[in-house]
């Protein structure tokens, strides 16, 4: 039985949506009403209707208003939501369209247009929730049979330490000992991140093939200042390498239209392969500029670099299990870099020639895109 939330001001419209929906024998409904948007919001929250219906002009909170707080809200983002309104104005249609509206249904409306467009937004949900789902059973499935590759070799090295520690425990002396504590929480960390890695990646793929996940990430996007993002992750983490000596910057004062935990972790993780496959005392150069009305970032380091094959696959994690058992990891870092990009609009490129240098581009928006902006300024002059 689909739950379905009424937010409507107006009692006598609010009561023949819950007779029909109620009423109908080809359906089964449960039916929740709010009389106003406060009162909806808060029923949304406390109950995650399976769709909302709500009206656009109401006091207090508007159904523009309503849509922008569910939004916002892990729990509710996902709700499909059908507006009601007297009349549907182009400007006000995308608007909330932008702000991740499903429907319009235009007062008055007959019981077979309500149903129709309830029920279409029900089948499009579940279309694609069972579409997540196989994409997530053949991710799980993917990562089940390579996990225990990778967990193996830092678990190994943690075992085997303690083995000789236990066994030689009598003769360590104390320096001896610190290292091998060092050695194991060296590669307790390496599983930790590992695991944390393959988590994410899982997360990224699944939110690829979610439409309403999508939308939902324009809420954690800002106008953030690189250069000193890359400043405050690049300098500590090279001097806890002791590479400080090796790391060459050339920023651009500038800003991104970005989210800023995801542009960490795809520093994080270029820098991390860029110390990993490189020698102490060869170059590391980040660059920062404006290029082409976008953020370009450019990371080279001089190691092992990377053939042609091993660049074009990187992307999917089924497609690189050679590449990434080879690199001891790098594979999954490089893809969840490359997914994050490519989720906020930008996009990740590698030249490498092996034995030599490996240089990796990121392009990130510089603005906010037009469309966003745009429903911004037309809800902000809502509520003046």
């Amino acid at each position: 039985m689909k739950k379905i939330l009424i937010i409507e001001d107006d009692p006598s419209v609010r009561d023949n949506i819950a007779d029909i929906l109620e009423l109908t024998d080809d359906y089964a409904f449960s039916v929740e009403t709010a009389e106003n948007g406060q009162d909806g919001l808060k029923r949304a929250t406390e109950s995650c209707p399976d769709l909302i219906i709500c009206d656009v002009m109401m006091p207090g909170l508007n159904g523009y208003e309503v849509l922008q707080a569910l939004r916002q809200q892990e729990s509710t983002s996902n709700i499909p939501l059908v507006f009601l309104t007297a009349k549907v104005e182009r400007d006000d249609q995308r608007l909330g369209m932008e702000l991740g509206a499903d429907d319009y249904l235009t007062k008055p409306f007959t019981a077979k247009e309500l149903l129709k467009a309830i029920i279409a937004r029900l089948n499009k949900r579940d279309a694609m929730e069972k579409r997540v789902q196989h994409h997530l059973d053949h991710l799980r499935s993917s990562i089940t049979l390579s996990l225990p590759h990778e967990v193996y070799t830092p678990l190994n090295g943690i075992l085997a330490f303690c083995e000789f520690f236990l066994t030689h425990y009598d003769s360590i002396d104390r320096d001896e000992g610190r290292e091998i504590l060092e050695s194991i929480q060296t590669s307790g960390k390496r599983l930790q991140r590992l695991v944390q890695n393959f988590l994410l990646y899982a997360q990224l793929e699944v939110t690829v093939h979610d439409p309403e996940r999508l939308n939902g990430l324009q809420n954690d996007r800002t106008h953030a200042p690189i250069s000193a993002l890359i400043r405050d992750l690049t300098i500590p983490l090279a001097e806890k390498l002791n590479r400080a000596q090796d790391l060459t910057l050339k920023l651009e004062e500038s800003f991104g239209w970005v989210s800023v935990s995801m542009l960490q972790k795809i520093l994080d993780e270029l820098l991390d392969n860029a110390f990993k496959f490189s020698e102490r005392g060869t170059s590391i150069v980040i660059e920062s500029k404006i290029q082409d009305d976008q953020l370009a970032i450019a990371l080279t380091n001089y190691g092992r670099g990377m053939t042609a094959d091993q660049i074009a696959n990187i992307g999917a994690y089924t497609q690189f299990e050679r590449c990434f058992h080879e690199q001891q990891g790098s594979g999954l870092g490089l893809a969840i870099a490359k997914r994050m990009a490519e989720l906020q609009g930008g996009s990740l490129t590698i030249d490498s020639v092996p034995q030599d240098y490996t240089r990796v581009c990121l392009k990130l928006p510089v603005a906010e895109p037009p469309e966003v902006s745009a429903a911004r300024e037309m809800l902000d002059s809502e509520n003046e």
